[in-house]
């Protein structure tokens, strides 16, 4: 298990590094349009604060967020645009200062949460270094959006190892939101890091397996590149479907993005430090 503070402190380091891209644009800069169909670089930033209000109410009410859920469920194919768009119709400077207070208040109440505690969520509960993982996953991704829509290149963190992790661990979940049965057996996940180190995952012996760059894992978990245009191996029937499917984030199953475009045009493996053991 994760330490959790540990894992907020690559939160909030995370989350400032995208809020110095964002904090000086334009009205112009706001409205650009970004990879994900139909949302601007406000619709980003709103999605991501949005969320976090959401994930705020799971950690301090779990009752509260039951209605939310019954929410999503009463509209699966639009909750989340909705409540992307609802933000981005903000004045930037009221949308920013939205998801600054938003963050930071899910900060603390996940630092004061109790031990061992466990919160609702769209997909399976979670402890609090899971959720804190969960919107790292997020604040990466849609940060990637942010970044490519801008034409700013972005170098790439030992942080990006929290992505691949919660990457591996949404195996089964992808599985099932895709109302397929997960595999009984483990993967075996081998990935190059930032510095040429190997991230690994599961046992050595495993018979089925997944081979590549850890950015380009981390593009595929959060459906930010297509299969396609990334360098990923698999070997054996499950693994090869695993990523045609893998999906990190919680909800229905991800539309992901269009073979041919390129992928993380923003995003440049930079120095980083290895995960602790070199192991993540």
């Amino acid at each position: 298990m994760s330490d959790p503070a540990v894992v907020l402190d690559d939160l909030r380091s995370e989350s400032d590094e995208l809020d110095r891209l964002v904090g000086e644009l334009g009205p112009g800069e706001w409205a650009a349009r970004t990879p994900a169909a139909g949302w601007t670089v406000a619709h980003q930033i709103a999605h991501l604060a949005w969320t976090d209000s959401a994930a705020l109410v799971a950690v301090t009410d779990a009752a509260g967020f039951a209605a939310e859920v019954d929410k999503a469920l009463a509209a699966p194919d639009s909750f989340v645009d909705d409540g992307a768009a609802a933000g981005a119709a903000l004045p930037p400077a009221e949308l920013l200062a939205r998801w600054r207070a938003g963050r930071e208040a899910l900060q603390q109440a996940l630092r004061s949460a109790p031990a061992g505690a466990r919160f609702p969520w769209y997909g399976p509960p979670m402890s609090a270094a899971s959720m804190a993982t969960a919107r790292l996953m997020e604040t990466w991704a849609h940060g990637q959006d942010v970044a490519d829509a801008l034409g700013v290149v972005r170098p790439q963190t030992a942080r990006l190892a929290q992505v691949a992790r919660i990457g591996v661990r949404t195996r089964d979940f992808a599985f099932g939101v895709h109302g397929l049965t997960p595999p009984a057996e483990p993967f075996r996940v081998e990935l190059e890091g930032l510095g040429g180190e190997l991230w690994t995952y599961g046992p050595e012996e495993a018979g089925q397996r997944v081979t590549g760059p850890a950015l380009d894992f981390c593009l595929l978990v959060t459906q930010r590149a297509h299969r396609d245009d990334l360098a990923l191996r698999a070997e054996g029937e499950d693994a090869d479907r695993w990523l045609d499917i893998a999906q990190a984030f919680a909800g229905p199953p991800g539309k992901g993005r269009a073979p041919g475009a390129v992928p993380g045009a923003g995003a440049q493996p930079g120095p980083a430090a290895a995960p602790e053991g070199g192991r993540p």
